[in-house]
């Protein structure tokens, strides 16, 4: 099938290659970065300077999307994996070109915080198979066991939490804990999810979301 998995989540980014960022009104920036200010976790200012020289300063809820290139640390853990058929896994709207060179993909997404719908920038850990089912970075997941490298984790460690979004439905917190209760509403659509991983992994949740894509 595929070699690829979920991308460690990236929190550092290159302040001398070009970041590429369009807004809500199709504005399109391309710029460095000068700074990101974060709240629990969660990117809510992004400072530019374009190739002119002015300066930008972006709420998070002025992008659409954008495409920020990772710092070199953060290239330890960026490699993706070839697509046989990338009709099938990839969101045609996304910039492969981009990805391929390891831009991390960020956008505003409908996320469900308890019981209320808020719109947030979100990291897509799965930008080269996400046609059908995002997977996103949950900035306060605890993670399993693994290898690390200067601080950045670059093999092993398993996120115990994501935010996931099926279709055009907000986005929802699956956790580990909770993921065989979980497991059945959200691929009972799928006969070959249910058929080929009856014990319902949290490690299996890549292929689960590989599957998912060429179901329908």
């Amino acid at each position: 099938m595929i070699a690829q998995e979920l991308l460690t989540p990236s929190h550092s980014f290159s302040h001398k290659k070009t970041a590429y960022v369009t807004l809500a009104d199709g504005t399109e920036i391309q710029g460095n970065i000068k700074d990101i200010d974060r709240k629990k976790g969660l990117i809510e200012f992004i400072k530019l300077k374009d190739g002119a020289g002015k300066k930008h300063k972006l709420d998070a809820e002025e992008v659409k999307f954008m495409y920020l290139p990772p710092s070199g640390l953060d290239k330890l853990s960026k490699a993706y994996g070839a697509i046989t058929d990338a009709s099938k896994w990839t969101d045609e709207k996304m910039d492969q070109d981009l990805l391929n060179q390891g831009y991390i993909f960020f956008e505003l997404a409908d996320v469900k915080i308890k019981k209320k719908n808020r719109q947030l920038l979100m990291q897509l850990l799965n930008p080269t198979f996400s046609k059908q089912v995002k997977v996103y970075h949950d900035p306060f997941a605890k993670q399993t066991m693994g290898l690390g490298v200067a601080g950045i984790k670059v093999a092993g460690g398993i996120a115990k939490s994501y935010y996931v979004a099926k279709g055009d439905k907000p986005a929802f917190k699956l956790q580990k804990k909770n993921y065989k209760k979980e497991f059945m509403p959200m691929w009972n659509s799928c006969k070959k999810i249910i058929t080929d991983y009856p014990d319902m992994k949290w490690s299996d949740l890549t292929e689960h979301v590989k599957n998912y894509s060429t179901c329908n």
